[in-house]
């Protein structure tokens, strides 16, 4: 089966989020106000083949763990839908 996964991976509550900083400091010059408690983060999108639902999540869980992330400071979501097998 193929899997349409996405990982979405953000930094652990108490870690400086410099990025997310600069941008909420500049937002009331460009307009916005309103905003605040921005957190950058990053959206990881692939397939992967695994024969079932399981082992697919086992593996991107393992990914995530070696690779995707830093498993320190941040954490990471996981989202996966089976796709139509077409190839």
């Amino acid at each position: 089966m193929i899997f349409d996964v996405t990982v979405e991976v953000s930094l652990r509550a108490g870690v400086a989020d410099p990025q997310g900083s600069t941008i909420e400091r500049s937002l009331p010059t460009l307009g916005f106000p309103g905003v605040s408690g921005v957190r950058v983060g990053k959206s990881i999108r692939f397939e992967i083949d695994a024969p079932d639902e399981a082992t697919a999540r086992a593996e991107v869980e393992d990914l995530c763990r070696r690779f995707l992330t830093n498993p320190v400071i941040e954490d990471s979501e996981i989202r996966m839908a089976a796709l139509e097998d077409a190839r």
